[in-house]
């Protein structure tokens, strides 16, 4: 009867433990109030992006509000400050009258509502690592307790000696029993490994946050220094009932970047194009569940052609004598100074992205109706849209140079589908195996295709053999008094066919051109080449031919060229 006393002491001692999850329970909480707390500026906002058109280099974006009946104003804030204020429209239903409108561009600090988009994302992260650090503080308080109950439990079991004499006295008169002893023992150990487990967890969940949260903050900054400047839009207007306002502008430096996947089917002779697009933009507002269109056309460039100067002659006055030079000539003024490295990489920053469509020369433009609503932060990051695909029939042709290389590549020429295709990168797949990457460009004719037309190379046809035989050169003199050198240059090809089907085989051949007129050339050829002047380049030519299966093709050049001695031959191959 004289233990129980200490008997239902130690059993209060150890009964808190079940509440340590109070402990974290309450740091949670904490952290779920902190992340409740957020500025009123995130609640919502009073006009929304609707739609977006994109060109090369530039953005037209339409932003929707809603205007509530009695309205005599309003006033759209925190827009990005590359908007072009020239562009601005606004446009509104039949209900509201519009009127003068103000445009204010000021810093961003100023205008207190005005964050960066990445300001949420930041401070969810910020919340979650505060509500990880909170429960990890809660456990360190679990762990004191756990080894100041241990350290308790230590001095109960008899150790008299670091005991003050009052505690010693009491647990001389009343020591646990070792059941006692044993089930104490039990709840500090299973209790103190919950606590570290969940230490580990909370610290690798804590590095985790703040992995994600760096890049964030190094972008936030990023955009914060290239656009420290916000603009406010303030419309007077007269809203009979509830009706909606659309604002529209342009902005410097969104783009898009054509991309193309083109597979080869070579027993069809058919190649399938499949469109693609790169979509990028820092403006300084995400575009977020937007309506988004893709257009070839450039606002930016100009709008008339350059016209032809007039082309006068006349007499060239007699030339004037020339002063000598004073002795102290004054100095030549500096050249302009070049911007300072930091102000050309802010320019260089400003105009990312940077495509290469705008190359493109057509009367029209086409656009690319995206069907679904699509999201593009404004942190540069690359969006891939998919613009469908169409069947182009194409003409196979197995080219080789042997002069150059013995060996031949497999060319697919095909003419321009219906529309604008801009000039990119394109991703080449020959009956399903990927063979490398290329460029479509039907602006710029390929080699040896007329216009609108283009040449895609699907990699190296090892079932065609090519040889070149070595080149015979041989040098004598020429003319009544030997005052000329004459010389002989024959080439000789081969080139075997090891399909089990026909293939069009096409050789190309340099020939030496003369630039001068005391320079003779004189060619002969076996066969004859289909063409002397291949891709309108006077001396190169073309042999083209079906070539069978299992079939082996001959062809020859022999040049002679004459000169005269006394000149030294220039030459350049």
């Amino acid at each position: 009867m004289s233990r129980m006393p200490h008997s239902r002491s130690v059993l209060r001692t150890v009964a808190p433990l079940s509440l340590g999850g109070l402990a974290l329970w309450c740091a949670t909480m904490a952290g779920a109030q902190a992340q409740e707390a957020r500025p009123a500026a995130e609640a919502g906002a009073a006009s929304r992006i609707a739609r977006v058109t994109v060109y090369p280099g530039s953005a037209t974006v339409e932003r929707v509000a809603r205007v509530p009946a009695g309205a005599r104003s309003l006033t759209l804030g925190c827009l990005p400050a590359s908007i072009d204020a020239q562009s601005l429209q606004i446009s509104a239903d039949p209900a509201v009258r519009v009127g003068e409108f103000n445009v204010l561009t000021e810093d961003r600090d100023v205008a207190a509502a005005c964050a960066s988009p990445l300001d949420g994302r930041i401070r969810e992260l910020e919340d979650q690592i505060a509500g990880v650090k909170a429960e990890s503080s809660a456990l360190q308080l679990v762990d004191g307790y756990l080894r100041g109950v241990a350290g308790v439990g230590g001095i109960v079991a008899g150790d008299d000696a670091a005991t003050p004499p009052t505690t010693a006295a009491a647990g001389r008169t009343a020591s646990p029993t070792p059941a006692q002893i044993t089930a104490t023992a039990e709840v500090l150990r299973k209790s103190g490994q919950d606590a570290f487990t969940r230490a580990h967890q909370l610290k690798r969940k804590q590095e985790a946050l703040e992995l994600a949260l760096k890049p964030l903050v190094a972008e936030r900054d990023r955009v914060a220094g290239q656009r420290a400047r916000v603009v406010t839009v303030s419309i007077n207007l007269a809203a009979e009932r509830d009706a909606e306002l659309r604002l529209s502008y342009q902005v410097r430096g969104p783009g898009w970047q054509p991309t193309y996947r083109a597979t080869l089917d070579s027993a069809n002779s058919t190649v399938l194009l499949e469109r693609q697009a790169l979509v990028a933009q820092n403006s300084g507002e995400d575009w977020s569940g937007v309506q988004l269109t893709l257009s070839t056309g450039q606002p930016g460039r100009a709008t008339q052609g350059r016209l032809p100067r007039a082309w006068t002659l006349d007499v060239a006055p007699p030339p004037q004598p020339v002063a000598a030079a004073p002795a102290m000539a004054m100095a030549a003024p500096a050249p302009p100074a070049s911007p300072a490295p930091l102000a050309r990489s802010r320019m260089a920053e400003e105009a990312m992205p940077s495509f290469d469509v705008s190359s493109i020369d057509k009367g029209f433009a086409t656009e690319f109706a995206v069907p679904q609503r699509i999201t593009v932060p404004s942190n540069g990051q690359r969006v891939t849209l998919a613009l469908g695909s169409q069947t182009a029939t194409a003409t196979l042709i197995t080219r080789t140079a042997p002069a150059v290389e013995e060996a031949a590549y497999l060319i697919a020429q095909m003419a321009q589908p219906a529309g604008v295709w801009p000039a990119g990168a394109v991703g080449l797949y020959r009956d399903g195996a990927f063979v490398g990457t290329g460029r479509i460009d039907f602006a710029s004719a390929s080699a040896g295709t007329p216009a609108g037309s283009t040449n895609l190379s699907f990699g190296r046809d090892e079932l065609v053999t090519v040889r070149a035989e070595a080149v015979q050169d041989l040098t004598g003199s020429t003319g009544f008094t030997g005052s000329r050198t004459e010389r002989k240059t024959r080439r000789a090809y081969s080139v075997d066919n090891r399909h089990k089907t026909a293939i069009t085989l096409q050789v190309l051949h340099a020939a030496p051109v003369s630039r001068n007129e005391k320079i003779e050339v004189e060619s002969r050829y076996q066969p004859q080449p289909a063409d002397l002047a291949w891709d309108r380049s006077p001396g190169t030519v073309a042999w083209q031919q079906s070539l069978a299966a299992g079939a082996t093709a001959q062809f020859s050049a022999e040049h002679t060229i004459r000169y005269p001695k006394d000149i030294q031959l220039q030459e350049r191959q």
